[in-house]
Order: C-alpha cells, then sequence, then structure tokens
C-alpha cells in the first residue's frame, strides 16, 4: 500500500509541478513586448524538455564514451586498448556475428510475416478478421522476461526417465527421435535462432497491425484498375498494393530492427549469454555490473550506440517520408 500511494503521490507531485514550471515561464514571457514574446515562446516551452534531454541522454552518453578510453576502474586513460581488446577477442567476434543475425533474421521475418497475416485477415469477414488479428497481436502484450518464461517451457530438456514436459521435445519423440537441449546446441548457432523466435512470436502483431492500416489506406482505384487490365490477386498485392506502402514496410522493419540491436532480457532469461548465444546488450550487462570493468563495459555499449544511431536516423528519414507522402 505504501508504495502505491507514493507513487501516485509522486504522480500528482510531477504534473503540480510541469503545471506550474510552464504557468511561471509563460507569465516571464508575457512580461517581454509583445514582438519578442511571440519569438521567444515556443523556444521557451521546449527548454524544459532539452533541459531533461541533455540531463539524462546527451551527457551520460558523452560519458560513456570518455569511460571506454579508460581502464577497469575508470580512473586511468588507456586510449583504444579496450576496443583492441574487443575487437582482437575471438569470443567478441562471436557476439558481433550473433548480433548481425538477429539483424538479418528477425526484422525481414517479422515483417514478411506480418504481410502475410495483415492480407490473410483483410480477406475475411470483420469478425473473423477482429478475433484473428486479436489472437496474433497478444503476445505483444505480454513482456520480454514473461515470453521468455513461455518459450523456455517448450525448449526444456528433461533427463531420460523422466516424463517430458517441452512441447519441442514432445514433438520430437513422438517422430521417432531422441530429445535434445535444444537451447544449448549451438552448432549452425540452432539455439540463437531459437531465441529469435520469441521476439518474432512477440512483434509480429505489432508488425500485422501497422501492415495491415497502410494496405486499407490504398487507394482502391488503383487496385480495380489493374483488375480490370487483368491482373490477379497476386499481382495486385505485389506489383500495386506492396510499392504503395513501402514506406510502412520500411518503418516496421527499421522498428524491429533497433529492438533487436538492443535485445537483452531474451538471452538473460534464457541462456545467460551461454552457449555461444551472447549479444552486445547482455555482453554489456556482463562487463558493467557481473565483473565491474567500466572501460570494456563502455566501449562494449559505444559499439553498440555507434551501431543503432543510423538506424535511428533511417527511422526519422522513413517516418518524415511517410509525412510528407500523406
Amino acid at each position: 500500500m505504501g508504495d502505491i500511494l507514493f507513487g501516485l503521490l509522486a504522480v500528482v507531485l510531477g504534473a503540480a509541478a510541469t503545471y506550474g514550471l510552464y504557468w511561471v515561464l509563460n507569465k516571464l514571457i508575457n512580461l517581454l513586448p509583445a514582438k519578442f514574446a511571440n519569438k521567444f515562446k515556443s523556444a521557451a516551452f521546449l527548454l524544459p524538455a532539452a533541459v531533461l534531454v541533455i540531463l539524462i541522454l546527451v551527457m551520460p552518453m558523452f560519458q560513456t564514451i570518455i569511460w571506454s578510453f579508460m581502464n577497469d576502474d575508470g580512473k586511468k586513460f588507456v586510449g583504444i586498448e579496450n576496443y583492441a581488446e574487443l575487437f582482437g577477442s575471438a569470443e567478441f567476434i562471436s557476439i558481433l556475428i550473433n548480433n548481425f543475425l538477429w539483424i538479418a533474421v528477425v526484422p525481414a521475418v517479422t515483417v514478411a510475416l506480418g504481410v502475410l497475416f495483415a492480407a490473410l485477415g483483410n480477406q475475411v469477414g470483420p469478425t473473423r478478421e477482429k478475433v484473428l488479428k486479436s489472437l496474433i497481436f497478444m503476445p505483444m502484450t505480454i513482456s520480454f522476461v514473461s515470453a521468455s518464461t513461455i518459450w523456455a517451457f517448450m525448449y526444456v530438456y528433461v533427463p531420460p526417465g523422466r516424463p517430458e514436459i517441452g512441447l519441442l521435445n514432445s514433438i520430437a519423440n513422438a517422430l521417432g527421435l531422441e530429445s535434445q537441449p535444444w537451447l544449448q546446441i549451438d552448432a549452425g548457432r540452432l539455439n540463437t535462432f531459437l531465441l529469435m523466435a520469441v521476439v518474432v512470436w512477440l512483434q509480429v502483431g505489432y508488425s500485422m497491425v501497422i501492415i495491415s492500416a497502410g494496405i486499407k489506406s490504398v487507394p482502391e482505384e488503383t487496385v480495380e484498375a489493374a483488375r480490370i487490365d487483368g491482373a490477379n490477386g497476386a499481382q495486385v498485392f505485389f506489383r500495386i498494393i506492396v510499392p504503395q506502402i513501402r514506406s510502412t514496410l520500411m518503418s516496421v522493419f527499421v522498428t524491429v530492427l533497433i529492438l533487436v540491436m538492443k535485445v537483452f532480457d531474451i538471452v538473460l532469461a534464457m541462456t545467460r549469454g551461454n552457449f555461444n548465444t551472447n549479444v552486445l546488450a547482455f555482453e554489456y550487462y556482463k562487463q558493467f555490473f557481473e565483473n565491474s570493468n567500466v572501460g570494456p563495459a563502455s566501449a562494449v555499449v559505444t559499439i553498440l550506440l555507434l551501431l543503432i544511431i543510423p538506424l535511428m536516423i533511417l527511422q526519422i528519414r522513413t517516418v518524415r517520408h511517410q509525412e510528407t507522402m500523406r
């Protein structure tokens, strides 16, 4: 009860403080001559948000970059030594390969399945469409840790002599195959692909909803014109509809791409990075929180930051392109 009251108090005080701040700013601006007040009003109202962004995001980012050139305790400058050690380590190269596999597989599969389910959902009646899309979107409401727990039971390995409880091994037994410790099989990075399935399951509902909205926004006149010209269903979809929702597909792709670049919870909950399943975000967690290596941990997160920034720029450009198309 105490935590609930504290949370409610924080919300009320935060809202009151925000209102008070902007009320004071508005009063101060109104004291200026009219020609200056109109010029500075928007800048003054953006100032608190800008200060928060600088304090919470920009300053810690630069501090992390500085720490990446420090030793383990963050007190001695060592130059690019941390980066040299990372890129000279076979383990870290394996981590980068895992990250690139996540990048190559998860966004593409998520968008492809989103297109498939969106197209199928738009072909059934309104009631069936709602039920279908609700069922597919439902996993989106589950946290990554909860989803990891669900899928861990699907992949669980039970030693011989005990009742089988894992879905995947139950299927294997039904086919006459032996049970396998799936999350420990790193041959062909099979366990990494099994972890990817969790994210696809979680994100395909989001992909479907956004893409479905994009498909429904395609002018019916263009579709009808293609049908009159003799185009079949596949040709209408891939040559008429898909080109018109390209920006929507790109937006979903980049959003999922940024998500998988930062994937952490699933690796932590299911394998803790063991059996060659480690990724950059979890490597940072291990270096900083488990090993207290400030310099190497900061170098890892700086590399992750450098990989994510171009994707964020691409996302912003995609959103702006969508706005101009409207």
